[in-house]
This record gives C-alpha cells, structure tokens and sequence, in this order.
C-alpha cells in the first residue's frame, strides 16, 4: 500500500508516520518546503513530494499513484476547511481508494471555529465515493507538553481557562495507532469515531496527578490569554485562540466516553496520569 501522508513532520502527526513505518507502509510525505522534506525522510518516509494545500493545481502530482490519503489539517489556519476540500477533490480525481481524516471531537460546535473548520470536509467525505474513515479525537494530551518545564521548575500548571472547566483528552499516540488500522485494514472503513481517554478532568484534578506523579504540590493558576500566547504558543495570535479559550472558560470541551477507542484498540488507552509519568520519567 501506497500513502500520501499531510503532516508527517507536524508535531502530532509524525505519530502516524511511525505507526505505518512498523507496518511497512510507504508513505509519501506532502511536505511545504525541501527543509521539511529532509525531515519527513530522515522520520522514515519513503518519499516526499512539494505541494501547497491553498493552491489545487499543485495536489494531483502529490496524489497520483496512490492508494491512501492521509489529513490531518494545520492548526488554527484560517483556510484550513478549503485545504482539506481540495486535498478531498484531489483524491478522488486522482482515483484514489481510501482517504483517513483526522478531525475532531464534536465538530459541530460552531463556536469553536477551529472544530467547525473541520465539519465541510467531513460532508465531502461523506459525498465521495472515497472509502473513508474519519477520527474525532479528545484534545491532544501533547497540548501539555509546552506547559511541563514550567510545572516543574514553578510548581504551577496554568492555563488560559477557568480552572474549574472540565476537559476529555486523548494521547495522539492512540490516536495514531487507530489511523494506522483504518489505512492498513478495512474494519474501520466507513466509518466515523470519537477518541477519548476515559473521563473528564478539570485543571485543579490534572494538577492533582502530577502532584502525585511529581511527589510534590503543584498548584494552578488561570492566566490571561496574553500571556499564555506569550510564554506557551509563541506565533500564534490572539485572534485564533480567544474564541476557542471563551468557550473553554464557560463549558470546558465534553466527552471522554472511552468505549469506542478501547473497543478498537483492544485494550485501555493512555491515561493522563500515564502522559504525566512518562513527562517526569523524561
């Protein structure tokens, strides 16, 4: 099996890449740049292949010869919905089998755009003939990585939301190992799921779990959105992030019903206590 694979190198995604790497896959990386080329084949891609997801005339050479597409789209990008259209309408010119779409959990929730971005191109999908399978992942446990120095040099998580504001996570690790199954087998064709760890966790409980994990107090803190920009996600403006730090302020992001991840992985997935141990033992 042939895959072209959007995000090989991406800080998420490059979980994917080494999923199909263990299963013998050749992924073609659809990389922006020759620097990020050089990168997706030093993480094991076959081979890469320059396009630019804003212009379609750029996508049928990276899709031609294909079997599988793999998409996961740019973060906080405001073209994001027209670059996952495109690289659906260049799939299925290009006759293209099977195309793996990694979205979000609940993507109707118009007022977080960034999930609602994720939404027309789940309805492309579904108005394809492409076989398709699209995975609606919790919020990435590796959302915490920026955050880790800072717990254990000042003894405070901190975010930019009530403290109090219930979350569902999932490690994408999990995440990617599912992408690997849907794009190697054909059990998941078809076929729409929600991934979650079990559970929803507040800031104060996941401060609790690294306290244990840490043997020592960590205390949380919510900051204004200014400054988590400033010292947490440098390169990211407030414009794309305020509506969706708003809302996790007034509802937190629901979920964490784990049936259907553990139903298909076939055992418990990661934990948040687990990401914290490992972030400690690091």
């Amino acid at each position: 099996m042939r895959v072209v694979m959007i995000g090989a190198t991406g800080r998420h995604a490059h979980w994917v890449l080494g999923e199909l790497n263990r299963r013998g896959v050749q992924v073609r990386a659809l990389v922006r740049n020759e620097e990020r080329g050089e990168v997706a084949l030093r993480q094991g891609a076959a081979e890469t292949v320059i396009a630019d997801l804003t212009r379609p005339d750029t996508l049928p050479d990276a899709v031609a010869g294909m079997d599988c597409v793999f998409h996961i789209g740019p973060a906080h990008v405001a073209k994001e919905t027209e670059m996952g259209l495109a690289m659906v309408a260049a799939a299925e010119a290009a006759g293209v089998r099977k195309f793996v779409y990694s979205g979000v959990i609940h993507p109707s929730i118009a007022d977080l755009w960034n999930h609602a971005a994720k939404l027309p191109v789940e309805e492309a999908l579904y108005s394809s003939e492409l076989t398709f399978t699209v995975l609606q992942p919790a919020r990435f446990m590796q959302d915490f990585d920026p955050f880790w120095p800072d717990v254990v040099s000042s003894g405070r998580l901190r975010q930019p939301y009530s403290t109090s504001s219930k979350m569902c996570w999932v490690d994408y690790r999990d995440v990617a190992e599912v992408a690997a199954m849907a794009i190697v087998g054909g059990d998941l064709d078809w076929g729409t799921f929600e991934l979650c760890a079990p559970g929803m966790l507040d800031t104060t409980e996941a401060a609790a779990i690294a306290s244990d994990v840490l043997g020592r107090a960590i205390s949380v803190e919510q900051i204004p959105l200014d400054e988590y920009l400033r010292e947490f996600r440098a390169g990211m403006t407030e414009d794309s992030m305020a509506h969706m730090m708003a809302h996790y302020d007034r509802v937190g992001l629901p979920g964490g019903n784990a049936l259907v991840l553990r139903a298909i992985l076939g055992r418990e997935p990661r934990s948040l206590r687990d990401y914290f141990g490992e972030l400690a033992a690091a």
